[in-house]
């Protein structure tokens, strides 16, 4: 029961991001800190220390990794393709999914997104490179499926 508790404050802090990111184009920092707390409150509640630093560790390195892309591309294009809540939401998604879960997470965000501009597009919305689309709303998603696959055993932890 209580694990269930934990997936529904989960999938309620994501809706609540998806919203925020929606009207406002931003990820408020508490937001990505409950997720991450409510991610480590779940590691705990396993009673697995063990598995507490692990995803401490992955969600460290998943979050530098992503800063260094996003640092690395912004250095390419003069231009900011990701916003440091997309980064911190992707460090708090690991320690729910780890790490190896996160390449299956950016794959069903980017195809949603990919999905959502083309609706877009196909309403009359004029897409161009420069068009900007708030990605907090498909990580999130992308945090739930991937969760979801991993419970189903058919994604990997």
């Amino acid at each position: 029961m209580i694990a269930v508790a934990f997936l529904v404050l989960l999938a309620l802090a994501c809706l609540l991001l998806a919203w925020i990111d929606l009207r406002h184009g931003i990820i408020p920092d508490w937001l990505n800190l409950a997720i991450a707390a409510i991610g480590l409150a779940r590691a705990a509640n396993l009673d697995d220390w063990a598995l507490v630093l692990s995803a401490i560790a992955e969600g460290i390195l998943t979050g530098a990794i992503v800063w260094s892309l996003r640092w690395l591309y912004f250095k390419m294009r003069q231009r900011q393709g990701l916003g440091l809540g997309d980064v911190k939401l992707l460090a708090a998604s690991a320690i729910w999914v780890g790490l190896a879960g996160i390449p299956m997470l950016l794959l069903v965000a980017s195809l949603a997104a990919l999905a959502a501009a083309g609706v877009l597009h196909l309403a009359g919305e004029k897409m161009t490179p420069q068009t900007a689309l708030p990605f907090g709303p498909f990580l999130a998603l992308g945090l739930l499926a991937t969760l979801a696959l991993q419970q189903m055993g058919w994604a990997t932890y």
